[in-house]
């Protein structure tokens, strides 16, 4: 049966939001910038952005990162800070606050974190001590560098133990998350991955945690802003913390944000300040507040299942291309995909997907020494981009991987399909 799916959202729009308001100054000031500033614009308009942490913001979402906030110093919190005149400050962090609680049904939010990585820091900071044993995805697998990096502070201070997947169905294996909680006994345990395609079993999770005594993190940073739009299951239910970004599907600024219940708050907030930093970016949280709002509408539910459904259409066209797609498919944005059957690895995939203007990455596979690439539909689907879109994707992947046809006709078409789908019109 064919797939039905919500009406696609508009694009986003009004073309002079992406570059400065006095844009005109800055070519004065400093045209070396300026030509910086006007070469992303067109690598953004030319290229398709297949990255599946990167989308594009909406206008708003822009002018707040470029208002007068960001000139502020905003040490501490609303209502309790180290620096004078921060009234209007105070009132864009508590509208950030609200709509992040409202938006995502959580007892407390904490907007401040610079990044993912700085609320995941703020989360093992609350709740852990330098030595203390963390179960979280293997790096291999997807962890990220948060989850036990030996170059990251996690790998550092912490001791990690990493769960894989199902060898044959590239699934999470519970059993075995169970059985390493048990034989470890972690003081935390963190569910959440840079490339798993599926849903986590958040209720299973939550009941080996219970088991053994320990906290629950959930790192939710890319499926964020499917669980806003109702697209994936929350784990706030499930979780002690949940620690996010606020770019990703959910379309706000570069920043990170934490969730927990009553109980954790003020561990929380003292663990994001003073521990980890100090002064709030108040231009970002007031993007933040802004990007909360957005994904509160109906227009931005629609948008959030489109972007699932997209990313299954690209995913089935790519099998058909020959790839071999990791777990058979995907719950969420992401796409993660083997060119090995087309007689190249994930880099050179990669490389010759870039010449021919589709821009992604290449991932960790679930078996020893392989890499694949991975690709994500959030922004090309902001774009106003289709189901056929995406089955022309699909298409345009297998011939730039295989070097099929001629190269600067591909690279005409990626443009034409680019160009004809502009992410901020005009």
């Amino acid at each position: 049966m064919p797939v039905t799916t919500p009406a696609a959202p508009a694009p986003v729009s009004a073309s002079h939001a992406v570059l400065p308001q006095d844009f005109d100054a800055l070519r004065r000031e400093d045209p070396e910038i300026a030509d910086v500033l006007l070469g992303e614009v067109r690598r953004q308009s030319g290229t398709l952005q297949l990255i599946a942490a990167e989308n594009f913001t909406s206008p708003a979402v822009l002018a707040a990162l470029g208002s007068p906030l960001a000139n502020k110093y905003a040490e501490g919190y609303p209502g309790a800070r180290h620096h004078g005149g921060c009234e209007h400050a105070d009132a864009a962090e508590r509208l950030a606050i609200q709509r992040a609680r409202a938006l995502f049904g959580a007892e407390h939010a904490n907007v401040q974190p610079h990044s993912g990585s700085s609320a995941v820091l703020a989360a093992y900071a609350a709740l852990l001590r330098p030595g203390d044993t963390v179960l979280a995805m293997g790096l291999p697998y997807g962890g990220h560098l948060t989850h036990g990096a030996p170059g990251n502070f996690s790998g550092r201070w912490f001791e990690f133990v990493g769960y894989g997947v199902d060898p044959d169905s590239g699934l999470i294996d519970y059993g075995r998350v169970r059985s390493l909680a048990r034989a470890r006994q972690p003081k935390a345990i963190v569910c959440g991955s840079i490339s798993y395609p599926r849903h986590p079993d958040y209720e299973a999770f939550r009941e080996i945690a219970d088991e053994v005594g320990a906290y629950l993190i959930a790192d939710a940073a890319h499926p964020m802003g499917l669980i806003a739009g109702g697209a994936a299951p929350s784990p706030v239910p499930y979780a002690d913390v949940v620690c996010a970004t606020t770019h990703k599907v959910l379309r706000g600024p570069r920043g990170g944000m934490i969730l927990c219940g009553a109980e954790l708050a003020e561990r929380i907030d003292r663990a994001v300040f003073p521990f980890t930093q100090g002064g709030a970016q108040m231009h970002t949280i007031a993007a933040k507040a802004v990007a909360f709002g957005e994904a509160a509408t109906p227009a931005y539910t629609r948008y959030a299942h489109r972007v699932v459904t997209h990313a299954r259409v690209l995913a089935a066209g790519l099998e058909a291309e020959g790839f071999e797609v990791t777990t058979g498919g995907t719950d969420t944005h992401i796409v993660v995909a083997d060119p090995a059957p087309l007689g190249v690895d994930g880099r050179t995939a990669r490389e010759r997907l870039a010449a021919a203007g589709m821009v992604l990455d290449t991932c960790a596979l679930p078996y020893p020494d392989a890499r694949g690439i991975r690709l994500g539909t959030a922004a090309v689907t902001t774009q106003g981009m289709d189901e056929a879109d995406m089955a022309r994707l699909a298409a345009l992947f297998g011939a730039a991987v295989r070097e099929t046809g001629d190269a600067a006709h591909l690279r005409s078409e990626v443009r034409e399909l680019a160009e004809r789908n502009p992410p901020y019109p005009g």
